[in-house]
């Protein structure tokens, strides 16, 4: 009874600030998340064959299958649900089913006003249920790729770094390698000019990952054509583990990343475009900003976030503005989005 009236008063503050119920389906079709998603998803989904043979998968994330009902016009661009996702954790004792409130901006037409919106939102369902000590822990995703392409490295690192962000253990292998200027080996290189040359021949309008086979084949291009020579990898780590050594109060991250800034000789003016994180300075709550967080979801574009009450997690969010190209968007349609953690309620 408690849960149902908790779940009815943040409700009510979704419906007051302009968000609308959608119910996303709740079984999907597991090959075509995949294609569209990356492999990633294939660990977490909890799948079965239908009657006809065909793979079908519990919805692992209450955002992406939001995003499928949204692309097939079947719900309106703000709006909130209220259900269970289905997924497999390497964590020990972690559940399968969570249960969850959230809220969506999809085609998010101003950046500034609606990730403010969502955040804010979040926080007050949480004053709502009388939430203590809260606490709002933040980063941002396009800060580390502003970072990466502001260093003087190959573009084929440049991609790897970017795109291996949100697994840490492997970004980690990745760093070491680029440190001991230990690039991929001749047996890798050549197997990839092989796949080149092969695709250049297939359909350039299909779609494999989310991606056509002409953008795999323009970076395939760069990635053939970079230099294979590069001996500044050990200073390029250096300057990367730095900054994601960067843990502040925000009051204090203007500060901070010009000093980052300064010391390791980058453009003052490299982080000064993020305005997101800076507008959370009107928040009553405290707002902690760590670089190296919010990196374990592959679909984060932009500001990340987390919301606790004591030492439990209530929440947790960000604007992702590639994941619904990439589920068959023609364009980039940007949007921005948090989910409440029912069980830590």
């Amino acid at each position: 009874m408690k849960s149902k009236k908790l779940s009815e008063q943040i409700i009510k503050t979704f419906k007051s600030n302009g968000f609308v119920l959608s119910e996303p389906d709740v079984l999907l079709d597991s090959e075509y998340i995949i294609q569209r998603s990356g492999e990633n998803f294939r660990r977490s989904m909890l799948t079965f064959e239908n009657e006809d043979g065909k793979t079908m998968c519990l919805r692992p994330d209450l955002t992406v299958a939001s995003c499928v009902k949204f692309l097939e016009k079947k719900s309106k661009s703000k709006i909130y649900y209220s259900g269970q996702a289905y997924r497999r954790n390497n964590k020990k004792g972690s559940d399968l089913v969570n249960d969850q409130l959230g809220i969506e901006i999809l085609g998010s037409k101003n950046q500034l006003q609606d990730d403010f919106k969502v955040i804010k939102t979040i926080l007050n369902s949480a004053e709502k249920i009388k939430s203590k000590n809260i606490q709002v822990k933040v980063s941002d995703i396009g800060l580390f790729k502003r970072l990466i392409n502001s260093l003087d490295m190959p573009e084929r690192w440049k991609l790897r770094l970017i795109k291996h962000f949100w697994r840490p253990k492997y970004f980690e292998e990745l760093l070491e390698r680029l440190e001991k200027n230990s690039d991929i080996d001749s047996v890798t290189f050549d197997t990839d000019k092989k796949r080149f040359y092969e695709m250049k021949k297939m359909e350039q309008g299909k779609v494999i990952a989310g991606r056509s086979i002409a953008e795999i084949l323009k970076r395939f291009d760069k990635k053939i054509k970079d230099p294979r020579s590069f001996s500044e990898g050990k200073e390029i780590v250096k300057i990367i583990r730095s900054f994601l050594k960067i843990n502040c109060k925000l009051p204090q991250l203007d500060v901070r990343l010009l000093d980052f800034a300064n010391k390791n000789n980058l453009k003052k003016n490299i982080f000064k475009e993020f305005k997101s994180i800076q507008s959370l300075k009107k928040l009553n709550q405290e707002v902690i900003f760590i670089t190296n967080f919010g990196r374990d979801i592959e679909y984060y574009t932009g500001i990340v976030f987390e919301i606790f009450a004591g030492k439990k997690e209530i929440a947790r969010g960000g604007r992702y503005d590639d994941l619904l190209k990439s589920l068959g968007a023609k364009k980039d349609i940007p949007a921005v989005g948090a989910a409440i953690n029912l069980k830590n309620i």
